[in-house]
């Protein structure tokens, strides 16, 4: 059966918007979008995958002996088949088989069988789940390339800047060879040079901001979103609003880390807001700041350490009344005075500098959890970030008032089709598919992973835990293999090097402070006796390339110093090393004292298995992988139900923008 795409998901211009709408379909729209989503069901209605590989190979022998002229003259027969026909077996083989001869004489690089694989998988819609450094960024040119051939614009989301910078300009010649146009969308930009990069026929971008320049997009259309009103104002209108937006709309996307953006970044709602208020509000945020530092744990208030969450007690809220009577009007209200002090007492107790903020030019800058990267310009909400400054003692900034916003399971769900590549997503499998309805397919390794992964060390008490991994920093550093230590924290990462450096060891630190610099140090993070100190933002995306003679030596040994909310994030992590078929090693080093089991994040049968642990030292390694184990489950069981309980309310939710504009 071929496979086409609508005409009406191929605009050339700014006229047309299509998306999924979270409404009732009419019939020709419920038809358009079942023959775009039949896409998903190519692998089990048509062609076996080993089949079109063979065929792509055979294609492709017939290609080495053409000439670079003669190669590109069958771009534009291959365009009319596309458009034409649509993705049947054989235009898919053509193109796949063109943009592989083209990317060994343009970028020198051929498209092993496991990137084939990876590129097929995510043409029919699933999340390909390639193992770490089996060269996803040059697997993405497949789909991207092929379904822009056909004339639909497709999106490359990455997680950052960086990596959405340097895909794009590297596999650029190939998409030029292939005459294809390549943008790029990353923060800083005004509207005319976004608009220019979502016109071209590749976008690379990062996930927040094409998720930010859709809701400006909404705002800008406000409720109005019938495409006949818009080629009438198109067409007579003096200021037509489909001059003014950014997009095209959401055809295609390729979603790389499509665990990381898809699950783990779905916990919060990305939000658009406008100046608030004035200066009359700094005393009373002052006042709040100066009244939470006052207030008793365990008395006026007590902390739930899993949730990030402060509850006030009923003696709290009777402290805060009697203490706000004579402050003036702005705290005459309940809601407000609670929610305030609410504010204030986390902004002192789970914020903290170099954690999930930093000083910058005496401005709080926001790290992102998930990268480990500054997010420049932004600001939380409800007045938390106005806390966090004062508490710092930098310039007040104007409080926000939410204008627009939307989840990322809403907005990606919007895409005609929506695919991704990531190396750790059988955990979230079941969730790629009650949300996004996305299946997951693993692609078989290139080459056998031979990367050895050495039993954990569990101390009982963080200093122990320190002191013996600068021993095994030391140890490996003079055997000449390249370490690489992970770390949660900027703090962390930074009080580690310390140690380091009072044995004399030559090292770099790599964290949302030394982002600008990120690309070079990695570059020499696999070189013989380089020592890595880094945060989770190395974690995923850049390749660490071993040096001369590394891998006699064993190659990278990759020490992880702490689990993390996610056991994702440590495969991630343990995935930097022993890529490709290179050797490779890795260790964690763990406390009992270490964040995961601290306070309540780790539950009840996590603590009590730590307990027994300590008490029963025979046992004590046993134990203590099952008291992780176990706090990973609970803390992974809780950020579960704040996406599922997000998603519900997206469901329920009418429409993205209310009557004035602004979200209900």
């Amino acid at each position: 059966m071929a496979l086409r795409f609508p005409h009406h998901v191929q605009p050339a211009s700014h006229d047309l918007r299509p998306e999924r709408q979270d409404r009732v379909e009419s019939r020709l729209e419920g038809l358009a979008h079942r023959l775009v989503g039949q896409l998903r069901h190519l692998q089990r209605s048509g062609p076996s995958v080993q089949r079109m590989l063979r065929a792509i190979d055979e294609q492709g022998e017939k290609l080495k002996p053409l000439s670079d002229a003669e190669l590109r003259s069958g771009l534009e027969p291959l365009r009319l088949a596309l458009y034409e026909d649509g993705l049947t077996e054989q235009t898919v083989v053509t193109s796949f088989a063109l943009i592989r001869e083209l990317s060994q004489r343009v970028l020198g690089m051929r498209h092993y069988p496991s990137q084939l694989t990876g590129g097929l998988v995510m043409l029919q819609g699933m999340v390909a789940e390639m193992e770490t450094g089996e060269g996803k960024t040059l697997t993405a040119t497949l789909p991207a390339a092929t379904v822009a051939l056909a004339g639909i614009p497709a999106h490359v989301i990455s997680v950052n800047d960086y990596l959405t910078g340097r895909d794009a300009d590297l596999m650029e010649p190939l998409y030029q060879a292939l005459g294809l146009r390549v943008g790029r969308v990353v923060h800083g930009q005004n509207p005319a040079e976004r608009r220019q990069a979502y016109d071209c026929d590749i976008t690379y971008a990062t996930n927040k901001e094409l998720v930010f320049d859709y809701l400006r997009d909404r705002l800008t259309l406000a409720e109005r979103l019938d495409p006949l009103l818009l080629q009438a104002e198109y067409l007579h209108g003096s200021a037509p609003r489909s001059e003014r937006v950014l997009m095209r709309g959401l055809h295609f996307a390729l979603v790389d880390e499509a665990d990381s953006i898809l699950i783990d970044e779905a916990r919060t709602p990305l939000i658009i807001s406008g100046g608030e208020g004035g200066n009359e509000e700094r005393e009373f945020l002052e006042q709040a700041l100066d009244m939470a530092r006052t207030l008793e744990q365990g008395k006026d208030f007590v902390l739930d350490e899993a949730r990030r969450q402060v509850l006030l007690t009923d003696q709290g809220k009777q402290t805060i009344e009697e203490q706000t009577k004579s402050l003036g009007p702005l705290w005459n209200g309940l809601v407000r005075r609670e929610s305030t002090l609410y504010q204030a007492l986390t902004a002192l107790h789970f914020f903290h500098r170099d954690e999930q903020y930093l000083l910058r030019d005496d401005k709080v800058q926001i790290i992102d959890e998930f990268t480990g990267r500054v997010m420049a310009d932004r600001s939380w909400e409800q007045g938390l970030h106005q806390m966090i400054e004062l508490k710092e003692g930098c310039e007040l900034s104007q409080r926000r008032e939410t204008l627009a916003k939307i989840s990322f399971q809403k907005f990606f769900r919007r895409y005609l089709h929506l695919s991704g590549m990531t190396g750790t997503a059988k955990e979230v499998t079941a969730e790629l598919w009650a949300v996004y309805r996305l299946q997951t397919q693993r692609v078989p390794t290139n080459r056998p992973v031979i990367r050895q992964l050495w039993p954990d060390r569990v101390f009982a008490h963080e200093q122990d835990k320190w002191q013996a991994v600068v021993e095994q920093i030391r140890d490996q550093h003079q055997s000449g293999r390249p370490v690489l230590v992970g770390t949660r924290s900027v703090a962390v990462s930074e009080s580690l090097a310390k140690q380091v450096a009072r044995f004399g060891l030559p090292h770099q630190v790599l964290n949302a402070k030394q982002d600008a610099t990120e690309a070079d140090i990695v570059s020499r993070a696999g070189q013989a006796g380089a020592i890595t100190i880094a945060t989770n933002m190395a974690g995923r995306g850049t390749d660490i390339k071993l040096g001369p003679g590394v891998k006699k030596l064993g190659g990278l040994h990759v020490i992880a110093t702490e689990r993390h909310d996610a056991a994702r994030i440590d495969r991630q992590l343990a995935g930097r090393c022993g890529r490709q078929g290179d050797p490779g090693s890795c260790q964690a080093f763990l406390s009992f004292e270490d964040l995961l089991l601290e306070g309540n994040r780790a539950g009840f049968a996590a603590h009590l298995v730590r307990r027994l642990a300590i008490v029963l030292p025979l046992l004590g390694p046993r134990l203590s992988r099952w008291s992780i184990q176990l706090a990973q489950a609970h803390v992974e069981h809780y950020h579960a139900r704040i996406r599922k309980e997000l998603f519900r309310r997206d469901q329920a939710q009418g429409s993205l923008l209310s009557f004035s504009g602004r979200l209900e």
